[in-house]
């Protein structure tokens, strides 16, 4: 069951020829992790999903508070009969029917999803995970690559490129020609016991993860953290890669092209994640 506009539902409501997310990808989104009763860095998703909704140039309605969200997630868990099972929501809004390009209506409506997941805190799977650069197509060093909107043309191509070559990711460059980010995460590189990721203003995601790992580490005197520019080139030469979502949490890289890579910091590092988790 789904809660479109506040209301729990069977099915998927059906999806008008007009609906704007449909026609033009107007629209945004948030995925959430719930555990054991709780929201996981709710605070951080929430603004972030309302920076991306002022951004975006929708209006946001005076009930959206971070309390009415968070209630309206939790009627949807419980509208499935999920209230003790980890489970992702998706929060996905977008501007109402009307205009071209030009929307007749900043309003807007929301829909909550709910997918279940195994297990309740993050795991660094030791699987194997090649990754390849994506060249076909770039995404841009602005403000608008950071967002979480519907309009995912570039990701959707480069999955199919990793699907037909058997890759498990692909690794996304700019316009600079520099490394941004994964498909689904942003991307972390470890030289020793320095840590690199491509800042926001290259087109790096805004990831909550990316966030919550860049305070841990700098509450730490084991690691460095720099983010900078990463050359293409620079991939080969990291001691580890690894991928930070709200899904996985951190995955790591075993191989790109014909180096192959450890886990050992970034289980480590995952530590840390759960711990700030835990604690909310």
């Amino acid at each position: 069951m789904i809660n479109y506009n506040g209301e729990i539902q069977q099915t998927s409501p059906a999806l008008s020829a007009k609906n704007r997310g449909f026609l033009y990808g107007d629209g945004v989104f948030d995925l959430v992790k719930y555990v054991e009763g709780k929201l996981i860095f709710w605070e951080e998703h929430y603004l972030r999903l309302m920076a991306t909704m002022r951004i975006s140039r929708m209006d946001i309605p005076d009930s959206f508070t971070l309390e009415f969200l968070e209630s309206e997630i939790q009627k949807t868990i419980q509208g499935n009969a999920l209230s003790g099972k980890p489970v992702l929501v998706r929060t996905t809004i977008s501007r109402k029917e009307g205009g071209g390009y030009t929307p007749q209506s900043q309003e807007v409506n929301y829909c909550m999803d709910i997918e279940g997941i195994t297990t309740p805190f993050y795991q660094n799977l030791n699987i194997p995970y090649e990754v390849e650069l994506f060249k076909d197509y770039y995404t841009q060093a602005d403000l608008l690559s950071t967002l979480n909107t519907t309009n995912r043309m570039l990701h959707i191509i480069g999955s199919v490129f990793a699907k037909e070559n058997d890759y498990q990711n692909c690794i996304l460059m700019n316009t600079q020609k520099n490394v941004v980010s994964f498909l689904d995460g942003n991307l972390f590189l470890v030289f020793g016991n320095q840590i690199v990721t491509p800042p926001l203003s290259d087109g790096a995601p805004n990831g909550i993860i990316r966030k919550k790992l860049i305070e841990a580490l700098g509450k730490t005197e084991d690691f460095s953290l720099e983010e900078r520019s990463v050359s293409p080139f620079e991939l080969q030469k990291a001691d580890e890669l690894f991928l930070t979502n709200t899904r996985e949490g951190i995955q790591s890289v075993t191989k790109y092209r014909k180096k192959e890579f450890p886990n050992t910091i970034a289980v480590k590092l995952l530590g840390k994640l759960n711990t700030l988790a835990r604690l909310g």
